[in-house]
C-alpha cells in the first residue's frame, strides 16, 4: 500500500510539473471577416493583415447561402476571379462553413457567381506556431533541446515510476 501511495505521489508531481513548464497550445478559430463576415463591402486583406494563421487554426465563413459561396482556388485564380477551376468547394449549403488549416501554405478563397470581382476574396498565409517559451517570471531558461528533452524525461521516468 504504501509503494502505491509513492507511485500516485510521483506520478501527481510529473504532471503538475509537465503542467507548468509546457505550455499549452490552442487553435483559434476565426470569424472571416469580423462582425461583417463573408460578404460584399469588405476588406479581407484589412482584415487578415493583423492576424498570424498557424497550423491547427480554423476559419470561419458565415454567408447567406442563396448568394455567397467558399471557393479554394490557386493564386492566379485568386488574382482573375476564376471560379470554373477550384480546388476544393467549401461551401456546405447552410452558410456556416469552417475550413481547417492544417497545412502550412498559402490559402487562396473567393466567392463566386461574381461577389469576387467585388472584393469577396481572402489570401493567407499559414505557418507552423512558434515554439513554446516560459514566461520571463519564471528565471528559468532552457536551451532550445530541452524543451524536446524534458517532456521527453517526465514520460520515462513517469513510466518507470508507474512499473515500480
Amino acid at each position: 500500500m504504501d509503494s502505491q501511495r509513492r507511485r500516485i505521489f510521483y506520478a501527481a508531481a510529473i504532471f503538475v510539473f509537465l503542467a507548468i513548464f509546457l505550455p499549452e497550445t490552442a487553435a483559434v478559430r476565426y470569424a472571416v471577416g469580423g462582425s461583417s463576415f463573408w460578404a460584399s463591402g469588405v476588406n479581407y486583406t484589412i482584415w487578415a493583415q493583423d492576424k498570424h494563421f498557424y497550423n491547427g487554426d480554423w476559419l470561419f465563413f458565415v454567408y447567406d447561402r442563396n448568394q455567397y459561396n467558399v471557393l479554394e482556388v490557386n493564386e492566379t485564380d485568386y488574382i482573375n476571379c476564376n471560379e470554373a477551376n477550384f480546388l476544393h468547394n467549401w461551401t456546405g449549403g447552410a452558410g456556416r462553413d469552417v475550413v481547417p488549416l492544417n497545412v502550412t501554405r498559402d490559402y487562396y478563397f473567393i466567392s463566386g457567381h461574381g461577389f469576387c470581382y467585388g472584393g469577396t476574396k481572402l489570401s493567407i498565409h499559414v505557418e507552423n506556431p512558434p515554439p513554446p517559451s516560459l514566461p520571463p517570471s519564471s528565471g528559468i531558461r532552457l536551451a532550445p533541446g530541452c524543451r524536446i528533452f524534458v517532456p521527453v524525461i517526465g514520460w520515462v521516468v513517469g513510466t518507470l515510476l508507474l512499473a515500480l
